[in-house]
């Protein structure tokens, strides 16, 4: 039997991503320092219930101590590596590049290192489609140029893509890069469009909005983001750079209307001006996941968006 470390298993795509491997059997070790860019109970939360599961490990361990790594690889034998753990936050990183860079550069290089030193038979890393900045081609391909990223989250994505690239080909590592595209869903973090539009939305307070509602995003559900992590999982590839997307970019308008269509409740709208990093479009080209991963994305941003609000409310409620 595999056993899978999932790394920032206790944040949204990654408690997501270790709940589908201990439905499928796996022993499941999931490290996650849960630092404060949100609120930590949120994190306890999400792994509230693998945590009840016998083949689930849970460490509160940072990825920046190669240390304390290693000692969980001499603990068990990993076969597998789901890297998921960053600092997230483009706007944040402005604040903080340093750290950004200590977590998403450093902290890749050190579990590159435990890969390399115990034979890790698959390593997936969990990058961004920030990586492609701003892209003049849509939609956007694995073969773009990805030398213009605009916030330092980007621009520590790419450089941990890069060593990626740099360990598969020196030491012969099987390494997939997923570049997903604003994944959203239950348990999303509090951050990001979709959940704190439904909150303020739900609290009748103002929604920011930064440079207009016409700009548009690539949202994919959680539930396809984790089958194709799980796809590329069962892959043997050498080294390949996949977009897991919905290849539908929808505008901000639209999505706003979708929430206040399933809250019942009107937006209030501030406009305010466009802030540093951010992009007017993402739109994956999901033909190579389509091939490599047999990925076809299943719920469209109108399912999405109810289930999602749906959820919220049943959590508010509790």
């Amino acid at each position: 039997m595999e056993n899978i470390l999932v790394t920032g298993g206790a944040g949204f795509i990654g408690s997501h991503t270790c709940e589908a491997l201990l439905k499928k059997g796996f022993p499941t070790i999931c490290i996650d320092n849960l630092d404060d860019y949100y609120d930590p109970k949120i994190k306890n939360k999400n792994i509230k219930n693998a945590l009840e599961n016998p083949k689930f490990t849970f460490y509160k361990k940072d990825i920046t101590n190669c240390e304390d790594i290693k000692n969980i690889f001499r603990n068990h034998n990993i076969t597998k590596i789901i890297h998921l753990a960053a600092k997230a936050g483009v706007r944040s990183s402005f604040k903080n590049p340093e750290l950004y860079k200590k977590v998403n550069v450093n902290g890749t290089l050190n579990l590159l290192n435990l890969a390399k030193d115990f034979k890790v038979k698959n390593f997936i890393y969990g990058s961004s489609s920030s990586v492609y900045g701003i892209n003049k081609k849509i939609p956007f391909s694995e073969e773009d140029e990805t030398n213009n990223q605009i916030s330092p989250y980007a621009s520590t994505k790419k450089q941990a893509e890069v060593l990626c690239r740099n360990y598969s080909k020196n030491w012969n590592i099987n390494i997939t890069c997923l570049r997903f595209f604003t994944v959203y869903g239950p348990r999303g973090r509090p951050d990001m469009a979709v959940y704190k539009f439904t909150k303020l939305i739900n609290e009748k307070k103002e929604i920011p909005v930064y440079g207009g509602l016409d700009s548009k995003r690539d949202y994919t559900f959680i539930t396809d983001a984790v089958n194709g992590i799980l796809s590329a999982l069962d892959k043997n590839s050498r080294f390949e750079i996949i977009n897991l997307g919905d290849s539908s970019p929808i505008e901000l308008k639209y999505l706003i209307g979708l929430i206040e269509k399933e809250m019942g409740k009107k937006a209030k709208i501030r406009k305010l001006k466009k802030q540093e990093g951010d992009v007017d479009i993402t739109f994956a080209d999901i033909s190579k996941a389509k091939k490599l991963l047999d990925y076809e994305p299943k719920i469209k941003i109108e399912e999405g968006i109810k289930i999602f609000v749906d959820w919220f409310m049943e959590e508010k409620s509790q």
